[in-house]
């Protein structure tokens, strides 16, 4: 299943959001990615992403979508 990762990285307070129907898993891979770009020396800016996974009605679960929401905010 194709899946669409889209990113917006907005001024203001810093944030993540990620919208299109994410499961838990999702929702908490925006630390593990935080974490991986920290660790590979990657400055992530203090920003507000949004985060959308693309199509909506489809439901993303899993840590699949890690690395295509990694690349996309750095």
């Amino acid at each position: 299943m194709l899946i669409n990762v889209e990113v917006d990285v907005l001024s203001g307070m810093p944030a993540w959001n990620v919208v299109g129907l994410p499961d838990t898993a999702i929702k908490e891979s925006k630390e593990r990615i935080r974490t991986a770009i920290k660790n590979s020396k990657v400055e992530l800016l203090s920003r507000k992403y949004i985060i959308n996974l693309s199509p909506a009605d489809i439901r993303k679960e899993g840590a699949s979508l890690d690395l295509a929401i990694a690349v996309r905010n750095t």
